[in-house]
């Protein structure tokens, strides 16, 4: 059950409306091709920390560099596809680079960059994100939330950036409003452990984060 008071979904006609921020306002921020995407969905959980994600919005640009993912790979147990394709994780069943979005624990979307082939059925989980640009847009979703604590999780994450099931199925590569870009800095060392909240396969190596960075969630013995 959620117990930390959120604007649910808040869609930006409740705020005041900005226009839009051109891309050309983050310089050396490009969006990614598909073809830069590994076709291996534990080597793109990796390759995806410190990478960009951007949301645009009316009330402009709002992202940041992703710094903790999951990845949920071919007969695992916890991957929503480990049984096969239903009406709720088609989406996950997509080429890579699109985005699978689902609710959890009644209060929460959470975000995927699908991996693999079409029809195969892997994805990353988006579990961090450190916030760079649209931080006041972020904030009037979370108001109650610290900086540190605005996108670190997926739920936060998700609502901070208005992120819903309207994104269901977005091409995350494409001209859309929700994409994927290139790193703006260097990534740190990348750390690598087992991943957090499941029952089943949590024991598995494919969380990765980026060391010593503040936004990583998740206890501090699997940040070490």
């Amino acid at each position: 059950m959620c117990s930390e008071k959120v604007l649910p979904s808040l869609s930006l006609r409740s705020l005041p409306i900005a226009p839009s921020a051109p891309e050309n306002q983050l310089p050396g921020v490009r969006r990614l091709a598909r073809r830069e995407l590994p076709i291996d969905t534990e080597a793109l959980a990796r390759y995806l920390v410190g990478k960009t994600l951007v949301h645009q919005t009316p009330a402009g640009l709002i992202g940041g560099r992703i710094v903790e993912t999951e990845a949920y790979v071919v007969g695992d147990a916890a991957c929503h596809a480990f049984r096969g394709q239903t009406p709720r994780n088609r989406s996950l069943f997509l080429e890579r680079g699109h985005a699978y979005v689902y609710f959890i624990y009644g209060c929460w979307f959470a975000l995927n960059v699908v991996g693999g082939k079409a029809g195969i059925g892997t994805g990353v989980l988006l579990r961090a994100l450190e916030p760079i640009f649209g931080i006041d847009a972020m904030r009037r979703r979370r108001p109650a939330a610290s900086l540190r604590d605005l996108t670190r999780g997926p739920g936060r994450l998700a609502t901070a950036l208005g992120i819903d099931r309207h994104h269901n199925g977005l091409d995350l590569c494409g001209q859309g409003s929700l994409w994927l870009g290139a790193s703006i800095r260097p990534v740190g060392t990348v750390g690598v452990s087992s991943r957090i909240g499941l029952t089943r396969e949590a024991e598995r190596l494919l969380r990765f984060y980026e060391r010593d960075n503040l936004y990583v969630s998740g206890p501090k013995s699997l940040n070490r």
